[in-house]
């Protein structure tokens, strides 16, 4: 929804005037900069997609436009992990719950923001930030089905789905059910060469790899629902959301044969299965409210879960199975209150307070482990607050051949009940010297926790883990115990970033993007790292050999680091552009299944994030268009250049007489402009009002669409040291702490064209090759990983754009389908030895069980 506030910065103008033709149309010129919904900040975006942009991936919810966009919404913050910040209207939610099963025909627009605008929602600046602007009214209801499959055979994965989804101005209700089933996948259809000396001890033509899972079997239950309204008249007062999901998860994985199997035994054929079930509730609340001229968001989030672990205890049958239990509730609460204290002479100040209270705690038993129950919570008490301040500004000439400068600071403190008080804080510079060129600096330093499942996570022993022993060059099957570590520390952190942002004059829309990240770290918490001689020197404890030196035990609990420093450039572009002129579209697509449905109540007199016409802003905006001289370019809303701007980059002439004509021949909105409700775009066709991807929101079939989007990250150094005074770890030279090593490059891309209902999309990443050192004893010897280089492809029909085949088939109206491939190359990394041989351990299988899989999505809406 859009507050009272933020209808001050926005303001569409509708018009009517002829066109070409005799006829008639409707026309709206946006004379403002920002759209309703939009997020309110001098942080351009990195990335802004409008409906057609959208429509051309393809997708069949967020969640998966998100994955499609993942080389443009990834951070290279090396921070955080997981899912970028998510906003629905420029505001928070209280989890992507809400959000990751609506279709994207819901989306009216999409921006991706760099890292530091989290700040200003009381999110670490980890992660970038999506923001969605839904459309005003959306219905419809879908179903889908997925089938995949890989060309090496082996195991199946299908998912099917179904949803419902209405939005009614600020009211909103999304309903989904899924399941999604994998089936197990065994070392033996992947021919896994096993080990001469597990060959040894069974019967001749026995294959243990029948008995040993390299994928498990999985199958997942998921329930989820969300409805939201709007508070006060129109609205206007705020909305309330809520959300509530059920996910259920069972797996199923094979461990190896149980002991020995010699000649003459009777001992029957016995894999070692572990079994986990896992029951997920989750539910949460938000409430955003205008307060005067500020805004107060409240946000909080529940989950409780439960999971059981049966595994197999070696012996036979009558050895029975271990169990390990655990629960886990986390309870996250979140209140903001975001707004413009007071006014500079370059511009207001933005000031976001928060405070907020999570709460977490962890009871995990093992019928294995000697500690017996352990029950772990941890409360955390959090406060800060974030104030950016304009320090120049060409728009009200304030130093402003300088440009547009402001600063931006932050401050934080948590108290954690087992941990202590931790703090960080942040500065940072925005600047733009020119309209299309932005540079940012930024310094974070935050104090950090182990989580709880570092902490405290049960100990589980695992039997026949295939390794590679570095020490003695070989491979070998150990038994691994996993679980928490509560000896762990608090981490400190200090990251720089520094980045450059320019929109290039070229094409549709495009920008280059440079940044550069410094991390360091100390007593950092990680999982048990590659078992190499320097790591086993380190954690002497931890690694059991019998009395010749073989490997056959490993702790594999979390430790602690000294030291963890990396620094690391990751550049890209983004470009996009239009495969046809407007006049040369065919047949207009067709018209979506999804319908708009009207208020239950009457409609306003203005619909949501279209504020009422003002006389005042149309008539400055005549003055400007109307003058004997073409307006000066750089006097007009930054939206209204770009809908003005040619593919060269430079004002279209003939757009900008168009628009003066209409501008300059209309006294102001039509008398017959339809109310909010009315005339609503459906779900696919976008809202007319809303300005959809035609020039000046004009509407008409969309043109096809092409893009293009490439990063390249490229690390300078990766060092590590593991205790004070010991050695310094160098992964870019091989001295690695994880399989596979740290490749100096990488790169990852994604594009794709799209027309008349058709579309492909490419996708994929490549990484530089890797070594990983070895002792330097007599018969070991490093590795080199390959690099590897994986490339997906989806091409997807939209049937209901084929005329024809909906007059003979008229259920396909509304139906989508699309086929997939998933590593077209069937690429799988090659790792070998200084003699060119692939270690047992090593096995391409095993760095990658699926290869390339083939697939097949049907989506139909109603």
């Amino acid at each position: 929804m859009m507050t009272a506030p933020a209808a001050l910065m926005a303001q569409e103008v509708p018009v009517e005037s002829a066109d070409d033709g005799d006829a008639k149309s409707t026309d709206i010129v946006v004379v403002a900069t920002r759209y309703a919904g939009q997020v309110d900040t001098d942080i351009p975006p990195v990335l802004t997609l409008d409906e057609a942009d959208i429509t051309s991936y393809g997708a069949s919810s967020i969640a998966e436009l998100l994955d499609a966009l993942a080389p443009q919404t990834g951070s290279g913050r090396g921070r955080g992990g997981g899912r970028p910040v998510i906003l629905l209207n420029g505001q928070r939610i209280s989890s992507f719950r809400e959000m990751r099963s609506i279709p994207p025909e819901a989306i009216r627009r999409m921006e991706v923001l760099p890292e530091e605008v989290a700040l200003r929602f009381g999110y670490p600046a980890e992660q970038r930030v999506v923001n969605f602007i839904l459309k005003d009214n959306f219905s419809s209801k879908q179903i889908a089905g997925e089938f995949n499959m890989p060309t090496r055979g082996g195991y199946t994965n299908w998912e099917l789905e179904g949803g419902r989804l209405r939005i009614d101005g600020p009211s909103r209700m999304n309903l989904e059910a899924k399941i999604v089933d994998t089936s197990l996948l065994t070392e033996a259809e992947r021919g896994i060469i096993q080990d001469d000396s597990e060959l040894a001890r069974l019967l001749v033509g026995v294959d243990p790899g029948k008995y040993r899972s390299l994928a498990p079997e999985n199958r997942e239950i998921t329930l989820n629902g969300t409805w939201s309204t709007g508070l006060g008249d129109e609205g206007m007062g705020g909305t309330l959301s809520a959300n509530g999901a059920y996910t259920r998860t069972d797996t199923r994985s094979l461990t190896g044969l149980d002991g020995l199997l010699l000649a003459g035994s009777d001992q029957t054929l016995r894999a070692l299965e572990r079994n986990t079930a896992t029951d997920l509730f989750q539910g949460g609340l938000a409430l955003n409210k205008p307060l005067g001229d500020w805004l107060m968001t409240l946000t909080g989030d529940a989950s409780y879960s439960e999971a059981t672990t049966l595994s197999d205890l070696p012996g036979g049958i009558e050895a029975g199975r271990a169990e390990a239990q655990s629960k886990d509730m986390s309870l996250s609460s979140l209140a903001t209150l975001a707004g413009r204290p007071f006014s500079l002479p370059a511009g207001d100040a933005s000031l976001t307070v928060k405070a907020g209270f999570d709460f977490d705690r962890s009871d995990n038993s093992n019928t294995r482990g000697a500690a017996g129950n352990t029950v772990l919570k941890r409360g955390d008490a959090s406060a800060g607050a974030n104030l950016s301040l304009p320090i120049t500004s060409r728009k009200n000439d304030v130093l402003a051949g300088i440009g547009d400068l402001s600063l931006n600071a932050s401050a934080g403190v948590n108290h954690l009940s087992d941990f202590g008080t931790l703090n960080d804080w942040s500065a940072g510079l925005t600047w733009k010297p020119t309209e299309k060129l932005t540079l940012q600096a930024s310094y974070l330093v935050k104090d950090a926790a182990p989580t709880l499942s570092q902490l405290g996570a049960p100990q589980i022993v695992t039997f026949n883990v295939p390794v590679y022993d570095f020490t003695r060059g070989e491979a070998a099957l150990v038994t691994v115990t996993s679980g928490g570590n509560p000896a762990l520390l608090a981490e400190k952190q200090r990251d720089w970033k520094i980045s450059a942002n320019w929109d290039l004059p070229i094409f549709d829309r495009s920008n280059l993007l440079v940044e550069y990240f410094r991390n360091s770290s100390s007593d950092v918490s990680q999982s048990f790292p590659l078992l190499t001689p320097a790591i086993e020197a380190a954690f002497p404890d931890r690694v059991t050999r019998d009395a010749s030196g073989q490997l056959i035990a490993i702790d594999r609990r979390p430790v602690t680091f000294d030291k963890v420093e990396s620094s690391r450039i990751r550049w890209g572009f983004n470009i996009s552009g239009r495969l046809t002129k407007e006049s040369e579209q065919g047949d207009a697509p067709e018209s979506p299944p999804a319908r708009t449905e009207p208020a239950q109540t009457p409609p306003p007199e203005r619909g949501e994030g279209r504020p009422a016409f003002d006389p005042q802003r149309f008539q400055q905006m005549k003055t400007l268009m109307c003058g004997d001289t073409p307006p000066d370019p750089a006097a007009l809303p930054e939206r209204m250049r770009e809908r003005l701007t040619g593919a060269d980059g430079k004002i279209d002439e003939a757009r900008l007489a168009q628009l003066r004509e209409r501008i300059c021949n209309s006294d102001g909105p039509p008398a017959r402009a339809a109310p909010a409700g009315e005339n609503a775009a459906p779900a696919s066709g976008g809202s007319r009002a809303g300005g959809g991807a035609m020039p000046f929101g004009r509407g008409g079939p969309p043109v096809g669409r092409w893009n293009l989007s490439v990063y390249h990250t490229y690390r300078l150094t990766d060092r590590v040291t593991i205790a004070e005074g010991g050695p310094v770890l160098d992964q870019l030279a091989g001295d690695a702490i994880s399989a596979g090593g740290v490749p100096r490059h990488e790169v990852t891309f994604e594009g794709g064209l799209f027309n008349k209902g058709t579309g492909l999309r490419l996708s994929g990443t490549w990484a530089a090759p890797a070594t990983v050192k070895a002792s330097g004893a007599p018969g070991t010897s490093d590795l080199r990983f390959g690099s590897t280089f994986v490339v997906n492809a989806r091409f997807f029909l939209n049937l209901g754009q084929r005329e024809s085949l909906v007059e003979k088939v008229p259920f396909l109206k509304g139906t989508r389908i699309a086929l997939t491939v998933d590593n077209i190359f069937d690429s799988r990394q090659k790792v070998t030895d200084e003699d060119g041989l692939i270690p047992l351990a090593y096995q391409r299988a095993y760095r990658e069980p699926q290869g390339r899989v083939l697939g097949i999505d049907i989506r139909k809406m109603f």
